[in-house]
């Protein structure tokens, strides 16, 4: 099994790669592939340019590699933040230039591209790792979880994987180290669960 991880956080030493470590760690004692993508290290560009935006445009060799890795994948991770309620802006930059046409979703011959695209992607499970300071009960009553909208209807079911699985760990800022153990150990089982072949 081939799986992607994405963590887009600035701070090496944050719960975030933390969490990403984990990930990894546990697949790889599955012995599957994985590509391990940390977009801050990485100096990954989120700025899409206008000839990359059609299906037929071209995209620089280090986006074709990313559009490569994620159409062989049968498993994605995406680890980063809740700011604003959206993802980093690296990380929306990465889903605006990999989660292409022709990788991720095609529209059918007779759509102009305003119907609804049918999903490429071959990953049938994507599992995305949250952090948060805001309580959950603020965030469902206020804000109504943006972060699940977005990727689960907005992204993933949009381009075909049909498995989605999202954990908010909450509230990091005045947490223990004993809580954020626990909080690995549970994304670990979630791995596990989902890619633990």
């Amino acid at each position: 099994m081939t799986v992607s991880i994405i963590v887009a956080h600035p701070n090496k030493e944050s719960f975030n790669f933390g969490i990403a470590e984990r990930v990894k760690s546990t697949l790889e004692e599955y012995r599957h592939k994985v590509y391990f993508h940390d977009l801050y290290r990485e100096n990954f560009d989120p700025l899409i340019r206008t000839g990359e935006i059609p299906k037929s445009g071209g995209v620089e060799p280090v986006i074709r590699k990313y559009c490569d890795e994620l159409a062989e994948s049968d498993g994605i991770v995406i680890v980063h933040p809740n700011w604003w309620g959206q993802p980093p802006a690296i990380l929306k930059g990465w889903v605006d230039r990999v989660i292409r046409p022709g990788i991720a979703y095609e529209f059918d011959d007779d759509d102009s591209g305003e119907g609804v695209p049918r999903g490429m992607l071959k990953a049938h499970t994507a599992v995305v790792f949250n952090t948060s300071n805001t309580s959950s009960e603020r965030e469902e009553n206020v804000f109504g979880d943006p972060l699940e909208r977005i990727w689960k209807d907005c992204i993933f079911g949009l381009c075909g994987v049909e498995n989605f699985v999202r954990r908010m760990f909450r509230v990091v800022v005045t947490s223990s180290a004993d809580e954020r153990e626990k909080w690995l150990m549970e994304a670990e089982q979630i791995i596990r669960k989902n890619f633990g072949v």
